[in-house]
Formats: C-alpha cells, structure tokens, sequence
C-alpha cells in the first residue's frame, strides 16, 4: 500500500482562528486581496448556523527548512514561524477571522475594510451589513460585538443592554415589549451564535514530506472548483514567509501604481497584481520567465548544480530585494505606462493580454537600468515593441518559453545598441512585408468582437491622429478619460447596419459581425445612420462633407470608395486589405518618428 501523504485533522473554527492569530498557521491571505463578496461571507454564516457543510480547509505542514523564517499574517505572533501553511480554505478563514474578530482585510483596490455581518436575535437570519441595521433595533449590526463581549466577561451585559434598546425601539413603534418566551429566544440564539466557533470543519493536513509539485497535484484532484496550484501561487507564500517586508512592498506598489504620479496620467493600462510584480523582478533579477524556476531560485536552488541550501537562498533574495527596488520604482512605472498612449493603446480594453505589458516593461527595466540606453531611444524602441506585440497577439502562445528564449539570448548582448537592435530586429522580422499583406489580411477574417487585431486597428488610428469617420473630431479624443457619461459617446457601428444584411438575406452574425464590417461612429451619428442601407446615408455625408471631404472621410478610415454599392462580400475582403495598410502606415510612422527625431 502507498505512504499517504497526508491526515485528517478536522478542526474546530475556534481553534483554526486562535491559531493563526497566534501565528501558529500562517494565513498568507490576510495580506492579499479579499475577493469574497460581502453576500458569500452572510451565506457562509447562514449555512453554519444551519449545520450544513461549507467546505474544507486544507494544510501543509512546514517543511524543516522554513524554521528561523518570519510569520505570515499580521502583528507580533505568539509562534515566530507557522507550523502550518494554508493552501486551500484561505478566503473561508479570512472571512470567519475577519466577521469574528473585526479584523481589517484588503479589498481588490488594496484598501483596508471591515466586513461587517449583521444578526437578527429572535429569527437567528443574518443580513450584510449597511447603515440600517446600525439604525435598526431589531438587529445586532455587527457580529463582532457580540464576540468581543464574550470574550471580555461582558455577554450579560450586552445581552440586557439588547433587550432594552428592543423594547425602546418597540415602544416607539407602539409594539408590545418582548415577551419572556422571545426573550429567551434571543438567549439562545445568541449562544447558538457563539456556538459557532465550535462548527467543525473538515481539515485536511498534507504532510512537510510532500513536495510543492506533491500539494499541487493534491489541490487539483482535491478541489471541486477546478482551480490549479502554480508556482505564483508558491512563490506568494515563500515571500511571505521568509520576508513579510517584500510582500509589503509588492502589495502597496500594486495600490499605488493605479493612480497618477507626479506629472503623469492615471494608469489606465492594466490592474496590476503581485504575480505580475513578481514575475517581472525575477525576470530582472534571475533572467528567467518562467516561474517554476522562480520559485526554485527564491527556494534556495542552484539551477546549475541542482542543490539547495539556505545560503543560496538567503543570497537568490537578496537579488529578488534588489531587482524588486527597481520594478516597484513608481516614477519608473508611470513612465512606461505612458507609453501605451504613444503606441494607439488609450485604454484597458484595448489591451488583450496582460503579457504584453508584464515583458514589455521587463524590456523597458533592462534597456534602461542593465544597457543604460539613452530615454529617447528607449522610448521609441518600446513604443514600437507594445505595438507589435499587442497586435500580433505576440505573447499568446508559450509566453513564458517566448520570453525564456529572449532572456537567454539576451545573456550574450553587452551595449546599448545591440539591445536595441535585439528588439528591433524582432519587431521587423515579426511585422515583415508578408505579415502586411498576407497574414494580418487573413487574420482579419475574423467576428471576435473583442479581438486584438480590432483593437491594433484602431490603435492604429489613435498613432495617425485620424479624425473618426464622419466627424472632423480625431477619434483620440473620445477616448480621454471623462470623455463619457452614463452614455458612451462613441459607440461601434455596423458600416452594412445588421438589419439591413438581414433584408438581403444575410443572417448569420459570424458574417454580419465580421471585424472589417465595424467601425467607430460618435453617438450622435450613429443615432442618424441607425439601420438604413449603406446606398441610402452616404448621400447625407456627400453633401454635408463634399466629394472631396467625403472621399478623404473614408480613406482615412479604410472603406473602399464605391462601398455603398458592392457585394457585401467583396467589401469585407477590400476593407480588410485597407485595414491592414491603415496598420502598416501607423507602423511605418513609429518608424518614421524616431528617423526624423535622429535627424
């Protein structure tokens, strides 16, 4: 028969909470974002209460290595190192640890908040807090309370201080006051609240023998929500445990690097995460992309020899510190984020894949810092890298091999210009003569509506400062924050209306919905074209804009002259090929930007 690698060691929700608030196991959650609704925290409440099942929380016990390290968690602990580490339960525990105790927990902006769970005495019904149950005399608004008075020898009088802000509140309403039946109900209720720090909860303690790969694989059989373990997720708990200053540090730059800093804009580009931080400073400290080889780095592997040891890893984090200094810089951070305007790229939407921006500014951090590559050359040199890679979808397969492949090359590149030229030749040979005319055309046969060739395309447009269809307005300029209300004020629009296809016996939206049938109107001449037939509203904009104005009207937004009256077909497949030069023009002039700069 196989070594089990793990036990059962159900627990007590009392005794879980003691223990990691004592540090005893390390909740790595409590310094991560909360991700909960408030409404999952009432439902987990509700259904102890019940005495129905609310899942499992499982454990790794601390392997021998991670002794002498800090704790996870928050404050001085009882315990300098966790015995057991939480690897699955995390946001159960952090709910019942935080409307227990009234424990601050981070939300998705890395604010600190209280989750508040509020109690109804006589119907034992529990509701999310909001100020009207503070109001309310019928309910306990807030469920710490109740606990806190326990603990403090304090419950009777809490409970007689209850029961008169009841019967005051009843007498106003001109109620009768609690009978001694409720009364007594509310008694019990209360204690069946309090009951619930001895709700047992299924624990499942896997064994310090086993291995990261070992408690991977187990949560992935284990958990019934399909999620994976991955190496992040491992290196996010080493952090934490062997320096809880580096997990500070990425937390708070993850805050603040969504709002604007000095003499820059507001990071519109991307949320950022502690995995991308992550991800980034090992690509800048170690050359590496992949993170299973992160996390054997900060683990304490020799890569070359293949051994561990505490001196290796005392010194891999160190250059993990060093690297994340400069990752986290915010002047740094702002500055390459305000390249994604430069190259078309005005807004979150526009940007697919998150990959984009983590190796991008990898890129941006080594030409800086390793290669000290004057600003303006850089600049230009990273412009045109965001456009290439977000058009092409560059880093959407094998990421990290793509990136793993570079930073090797990498190694052998010693001065500023053969970096540069690096990237550059990468973007030519990417964005070559035949990408233009054969593969991005092909591409763009193609109805996914959030696909990122429309977005390179209209990006493309922002580059060219081209005026949107219709209206002398460049369409940049519906793209400026707090240019929309309630009402966008640029709305995507069918050039062939779907109703009209629809006549012509044109239904399926694979084809209505092609990406070279669309464009961007303003919202009040997408109101006045509305579904009538191509052949039908030109006339309207011949007049209003002259021959020569309506011509350049669609030139510059890549519509074939003559639209109105081809086949539907034939016009996707012209517009397609318009497309793709309004791309490789916008392209060329990134190009173009740096020669007449040098000159």
């Amino acid at each position: 028969m196989a070594q089990e690698l793990f036990e059962r060691v159900d627990r007590q929700v009392g005794n879980l909470l003691t223990d990691v608030i004592n540090g005893r196991i390390g909740l790595p959650d409590l310094q991560r974002p909360f991700v909960w609704a408030d409404a999952k925290v009432r439902d987990l409440f509700d259904s102890m209460m019940k005495g129905f099942p609310v899942g499992y929380v499982m454990l790794w016990a601390s392997p021998n290595d991670y002794s002498n390290t800090k704790n996870i968690g928050i404050g001085e602990k009882q315990f300098k190192r966790p015995d057991d580490l939480v690897i699955d339960g995390q946001q159960r525990l952090t709910s019942l640890l935080a409307a227990i105790t009234g424990t601050k927990v981070l939300d998705k902006n890395f604010e600190h908040r209280r989750i508040k769970i509020s109690f109804e005495p006589l119907s034992k019904e529990f509701q999310v807090w909001t100020r009207a149950y503070d109001r309310s005399y019928q309910y306990i608004a807030d469920i710490a309370e109740v606990f806190k008075a326990y603990d403090n020898m304090e419950l009777s009088k809490f409970r007689r201080a209850l029961i008169e802000r009841m019967n005051e509140g009843r007498k106003r309403n001109e109620q009768p006051e609690l009978t001694d039946e409720e009364t007594d109900r509310i008694e019990d209720n209360i204690n069946s609240l309090l009951s619930l720090r001895n709700y047992t909860i299924p624990t499942l303690r896997i064994l310090s023998k086993a291995d990261e790969e070992d408690v991977a694989e187990i949560f992935r059989r284990v958990n019934s929500g399909g999620q994976n373990l991955n190496e992040n997720n491992f290196i996010e708990t080493l952090l934490a445990v062997y320096d809880n200053e580096i997990h500070d540090k990425i937390k708070k730059f993850c805050s603040e690097s969504r709002i604007a800093a000095n003499n820059t804009s507001y990071n519109q580009i991307i949320e950022v995460d502690p995995s991308h931080i992550i991800r980034v400073a090992i690509a800048i400290g170690f050359h590496r992309a992949r993170m299973k080889y992160g996390y054997k780095l900060l683990r304490g592997d020799d890569l070359e020899s293949g051994t561990t040891s505490v001196e290796t890893r005392e010194k891999n984090m160190q250059i993990f510190r060093d690297a994340l200094t400069r990752v986290i810089n915010l002047n740094d951070w702002h500055a390459f984020i305000n390249l994604f305007p430069e190259a078309g790229y005005l807004g979150k939407d526009m940007v697919r894949s998150n990959y984009v921006v983590v190796f991008s500014y990898v890129f941006y951090l080594m030409g800086k810092y390793k290669f000290e590559v004057q600003p303006l050359i850089l600049r230009r040199t990273i412009i045109r890298w965001i456009f290439m890679a977000t058009i092409t979808s560059f880093y959407s397969s094998s990421p990290e091999s793509t990136v793993e492949r570079q930073l090797a090359d990498l190694r052998s590149v010693h001065t500023a210009k053969d970096f540069i030229a690096f990237l550059d030749n990468t973007v030519r040979q990417t964005m070559n003569d035949t990408y233009f005319s054969t593969e991005l055309v092909k591409d763009l046969t193609s109805s996914a509506a959030n696909s990122p060739l429309w977005f390179g395309y209209v990006a493309a447009i922002n580059v060219l400062g081209t005026p949107m269809l219709f209206s002398n307005t460049p369409q940049t300029m519906y793209w400026v924050v707090g240019a929309d209300g309630d009402k966008k004020s640029i709305d995507k629009h069918h050039i062939f209306p779907k109703h009209y296809l629809e006549t012509i016996n044109i239904k399926d939206d694979r084809d209505r919905n092609q990406l070279a049938n669309f464009t961007y109107l303003d919202y009040n001449t997408n109101i006045d074209i509305s579904d009538d037939s191509p052949a039908f509203y030109v006339g309207k904009f011949k007049a209003k804009y002259g021959e020569d104005g309506y011509t350049k009207h669609l030139r510059n937004n890549a519509i074939p002259i003559g639209f109105e009256n081809m086949n539907y077909f034939d016009f996707l497949e012209n517009r397609r090929k318009l497309m793709a030069d309004i791309i490789k023009k916008a392209y060329l002039k990134l190009w173009n930007n740096e020669e007449s700069t040098d000159s």
